[in-house]
């Protein structure tokens, strides 16, 4: 068990005031006070719905040896050590550091940023790291691996607080890891939460950036601007007791490509499914000759004037650039010929919920995807249309209390480039659901309601309309909840299972019996 002084831990911080006993020692760090345990530090943070020091008085009642504030001392509970900060959201991090010992500067830490695409590449360089037999751990949006076993994700966030973070960096250290590869959202990497300011990162990598998350950011130039703070960081992070190469992975093909490779102040190469020159310069490391069916793709990887045949057997047009982005990590990493790795591509797994086959037996495909941006709805669907014999028709909503000005976006890209929207919900959350609706069909300017753009509110029924409408050689696609296992609506969180909605509908048709 871990136990460290309120000096020790708070020594990197400006404390305003105290009372109590500095030198006690706590346990643990807690910012929910469900979470408390006797000898924990409750952190009080402000939050969008509530604010934590409505709850110090249960974390005390729970067993709090300590609690950081923003509020000024008036009482101290009995026993209680009181420390005010000017923001205990941001000293969240620098706490959770302390108390775990700065794991980050035990190990290799890649971070993977970019609006789509972040999940499958942190899963794309974590199996190339074990195929070279190196011991990794990653953080994802899907799930962890911090010992042998892969857990899913428990959160509703990508990048979990910084006491989880720190956490799990610990268990790698403590467990050998020699690499931790990190999924560093917009959000956790913005200094409003805070979340990564204290992961000593040694490598970045960007996979795009497209609309996203600008109810949170304000504008898409501070969206961009929080993603690039992964590459301010890789040059500012103190003495490690590893070695490893400090650089950046951007996209060539990408708009922002040259911005992130202006914001780093280490070596930037890059990738590209063109090969030769992308809006962020030559790419290191291309892609010709793509080749897409139905179970995969087949390319040639370019480096250096030469190259080499790979195939990634996982349908979707996401895995060259992917496996591009990872394949060149990796070989930084290692400072080893990126070609050599291409005969590892084949055996890349995708990750749960993404381009997921539902088959039971039906004349039409029904493919299950965490697809929920406008970028994604763009690079996706006109490739299912592509290689559908048949029409196509897809099923997705958007994010209550989330970035409302992508939803027409969403709208415009799916009408145009499937024969049969269905609208539904996805989290309304507080929000109301049919609000929510309007808005991304507004978007739907080429589609007539009722023939071939329908607003179904009930998730599962739009799936079975979805599904009772497709005729052999069509192609339903399920898009926005992928791996999530709950759909979040104004009561709270309720059960979800897309895939086992999907295989549900199928069997009221009569497949899979």
């Amino acid at each position: 068990m871990i136990s460290k002084s309120l000096k020790e831990i708070c020594a990197a911080l400006t404390v305003r005031e105290t009372r109590g006993d500095m030198n006690r020692s706590v346990c643990g760090i807690a910012y929910d006070s469900r979470e408390v345990k006797p000898g924990f530090l409750f952190v009080a943070m402000g939050g969008l719905h509530t604010d934590g020091h409505k709850f110090i008085q249960d974390a005390v009642a729970r067993g709090a040896a300590a609690v950081v504030q923003a509020q000024q001392i008036v009482d101290a509970p009995a026993g209680v050590t009181c420390i005010r900060l000017d923001n205990p959201r941001a000293a969240l991090s620098p706490l959770a550091a302390a108390f775990f010992g700065h794991p980050s500067r035990s190990i290799r830490v890649i971070g993977v940023t970019g609006t789509d695409g972040k999940s499958s590449t942190v899963w794309f360089i974590t199996q190339l790291l074990g195929f070279l037999g190196r011991k990794v751990g990653f953080l994802s949006t899907v799930s962890f691996q911090t010992s042998d076993a892969i857990v899913k994700n428990p959160f509703r966030q990508s990048t979990p607080e910084a006491t989880e973070i720190h956490g799990m960096l610990r268990e790698m250290v403590d467990l050998g890891k020699e690499f931790a590869v990190v999924e560093a959202t917009s959000h956790g990497l913005s200094p409003r939460m805070n979340r990564l300011a204290d992961v000593c990162f040694d490598a970045g990598v960007l996979t795009n950036v497209t609309h996203e998350h600008l109810e949170f950011h304000g504008s898409f130039e501070q969206y961009r601007s929080d993603k690039a703070n992964l590459f301010r960081s890789l040059s500012s992070a103190p003495d490690k007791t590893v070695e490893c190469p400090r650089f950046g992975v951007v996209n060539a093909d990408d708009p922002s490509a040259a911005y992130f490779r202006d914001a780093a102040r280490v070596p930037v190469f890059s990738y590209g499914l063109g090969g030769i020159a992308g809006p962020g310069g030559t790419a290191d490391l291309g892609a010709r000759a793509v080749r897409a069916d139905l179970s995969g793709t087949t390319f040639l990887v370019t480096h250096d004037g030469r190259e080499a045949e790979a195939r990634v057997e996982i349908p979707g047009p996401f895995w060259v650039e992917n496996s591009l982005a990872a394949c060149l990590t990796v070989a930084r990493l290692l400072e080893v010929d990126p070609l050599s790795l291409v005969p590892h591509i084949k055996n890349l797994k995708g990750v749960k919920g993404r381009m997921d086959y539902v088959k039971l037996g039906q004349p039409f495909a029904v493919v299950v995807d965490y697809a929920h941006t406008p970028g994604a709805f763009l690079k996706l669907l006109p490739w299912v249309r592509q290689h559908t014999s048949g029409k196509t028709i897809v099923v997705f909503g958007s994010a209550g209390e989330r970035d409302g000005a992508k939803r027409p976006l969403q709208g415009r890209a799916a009408s145009e480039n499937c024969d049969t929207v269905v609208i539904t919900d996805e989290d309304p959350r507080g929000e109301d659901r049919m609000a929510i609706i309007e808005k991304i069909a507004a978007g739907c300017v080429n589609k007539t309601r009722g023939t071939d753009l329908f607003l179904i509110p009930n998730r599962r029924e739009a799936i079975l309309l979805a599904l009772r409408r497709a005729a052999p050689g069509d192609t339903v696609m399920l898009l926005g909840k992928g791996h999530e296992g709950s759909i979040i609506g104004p009561d709270g969180a309720a059960e979800w299972d897309e895939r086992a909605e999907a295989e549900a509908g199928l069997r009221t048709l009569g497949y899979g019996r």
